[in-house]
């Protein structure tokens, strides 16, 4: 794979055939017959897309962040929690799939802003969407260090930190089409060891590891559910951090062999695999342990346990949590991947459109941006202030950083979407001819703006509750207002206005030659010998 992504560096020129959309669309080609698009090498594939995004939102703390969800508002609290923000994120990807399929550009949704609604909102969202996926690299390192603890305590926990910096640093700079397939396996191991693990929490329940029978005794004492409206708002916090990252397919678009192709495909079958997974991994842990658990992670905790590592422990093979902590590190591999690429590529977009300095949009030949992978890699230290405050505060804290800044990025989302469709019947088009079609549209897309918006002004409820909380009030808040000063302030410089409905481009960034070009590559593979087609059907 590493001599793959050096033959990129080998660069051809070629025509692509004029659009529909009216655009003579001009593209350089690697060597391995991948499109270099505005930098960026094109050379995912739809089995890279679906596991890609399947990837970027389990990851590692998901194992213990769902103990933490149960500690939070109880079994069947955090049940509810999970699936209305599972129906939320299903009509944002709706809106993604509806914009994203028709202009595979690079910045998604965030360049497609300024097109469709306003440049300051454009602005704003690009740099609340960058610092989100920051902050989720620094619970990934933060998730790191709590695991490698399990082990040793002889390496402090910023050690643990540092190592994995390096690794990560390290394999990420190694290309688009190396990364699609290294996520693509971790993907699918994860997908196993997750499998795995609900097998393991039947076992457990039923008495079949352990001997004793637990059932829903839990759903009883000490109840379904815990902590009140206070604990409803934490967990719903904690959703969205765990759902977000599925629209991260829309972000891949821009890296997409034939997005109009794969991009619908892969938005319709990662969406349930995902609810499926979370619904199972919040349910099961909620009938293995107790939700006032000591062992569960929580803000107060120095550490905290997955609640499989508790219930072996529970079961009398303490042992297990060896092979837990495993599935939890190799887990951290994929997560922490995607939360690079996703922090990278969106710095890249605010750079190419003139919204952060331009050398974060300086990319190497096999068209990876290096400067921008360091310097969201290097913010991601962060998570060493564990040292001294604690893996538990830190995990608390940036979890209400990221899903704050996720209701902010998901409510744009469904402006832009409503802004796009009025625009596109506006200027005369018709939706039948849309290559995906929003399901429920206007209702699921204002559904999104409405709730995502409400949760946004209450996820900082729990401050004002028993006497007010100064430093918890400006870690659920500060997303908003930095939020607001971004726009406020480059409306004020840049004195920009909304798009009237007329005069937005639905042209630009069509892309529509991408197809012809994969239709012609796949031709020319079709007379490659059998075993080699073979190959191809196996691994495309």
């Amino acid at each position: 794979m590493a001599s793959s992504a050096l033959e990129d560096s080998k660069i051809a020129s070629v025509d692509i055939v004029s659009t529909s959309a009216g655009e003579n669309e001009k593209f350089a080609v690697a060597s391995n017959g991948n499109v270099i698009d505005n930098g960026l090498q094109r050379g995912l594939k739809n089995r890279h897309l679906v596991m890609i995004s399947f990837g970027g939102v389990v990851g590692a703390s998901i194992w213990y962040g769902v103990g933490t969800a149960v500690s939070y508002s109880g079994p069947v609290g955090a049940l509810i929690c999970f699936f209305i923000i599972g129906v939320d994120v299903f009509f944002v990807m709706q809106a993604l799939g509806e914009m994203s399929t028709l202009f595979p550009v690079q910045g998604a949704f965030m360049e497609l802003t300024g097109r469709f609604v306003d440049e300051s909102l454009a602005f704003s969202l690009g740099w609340n969407y960058w610092y989100l996926w920051v902050t989720n690299i620094a619970n990934d390192f933060n998730a790191s260090s709590i695991i490698m603890g399990y082990w040793t305590q002889a390496v402090p926990s910023y050690g643990w930190i540092l190592i994995w910096w390096a690794f990560y640093q390290a394999t990420t700079l190694l290309g688009v089409v190396v990364w699609g397939e290294m996520e693509f396996w971790l993907a699918c191991w994860k997908l196993m060891c997750i499998l795995g693990g609900f097998l393991c929490a039947i076992l457990l329940n039923t008495g079949a590891i352990g001997g004793h029978y637990i059932g829903f005794k839990y759903w009883k004492d000490p109840g379904p559910i815990a902590n009140g409206i206070n604990g409803f708002g934490q967990s719903f916090l904690l959703a969205a951090v765990y759902y977000c990252g599925t629209e991260m397919l829309a972000i891949t678009a821009a890296e997409s062999k034939n997005p109009s192709r794969d991009l619908p495909k892969a938005i319709k079958n990662t969406f349930w695999r995902i609810l499926i997974i979370f619904m199972g991994l919040v349910f099961f842990a909620g009938i293995l342990v107790p939700s006032d658990d000591p062992d569960l992670l929580s803000a107060d905790s120095k550490s905290g346990k997955s609640p499989w590592t508790i219930a072996f422990a529970h079961a009398g093979v303490p042992q297990m949590r060896h092979v837990v902590n495993v599935v939890l590190i190799t887990a951290q591999l994929s997560s922490m991947n995607s939360a690079l690429y996703v922090a990278s590529r969106t710095l890249v977009s605010l750079a190419s459109s003139g919204r952060a300095p331009k050398f974060f949009a300086k990319t190497s030949k096999n068209g990876t941006p290096i400067y921008a992978l360091v310097f969201s890699n290097a913010l991601g230290l962060i998570s060493m202030l564990n040292y001294s405050v604690g893996p538990g505060k830190i995990f608390n804290y940036l979890i209400t950083i990221s899903g704050s800044a996720t209701y902010i990025a998901w409510a744009v989302i469904g402006v832009v979407h409503y802004r796009f469709r009025k625009a596109w019947v506006a200027q005369g088009n018709r939706v039948e001819d849309l290559p995906f079609k929003a399901m429920l549209y206007p209702y699921g897309t204002i559904f999104v703006i409405f709730l995502n918006t409400f949760l946004t002004f209450i996820a900082g409820y729990s401050v004002f509750v028993g006497g007010f909380h100064p430093v918890d009030f400006v870690i659920n808040y500060i997303v908003v207002a930095v939020f607001t000063v971004l726009y406020v302030g480059w409306k004020v410089i840049k004195r920009t206005k909304v798009v009237p409905l007329m005069e937005v481009d639905l042209v630009t960034g069509r892309r529509e030659g991408l197809a012809y070009h994969v239709e012609m590559e796949e031709e020319q593979q079709g007379r490659a010998p059998w075993y080699v087609q073979v190959k191809r059907l196996i691994f495309s």
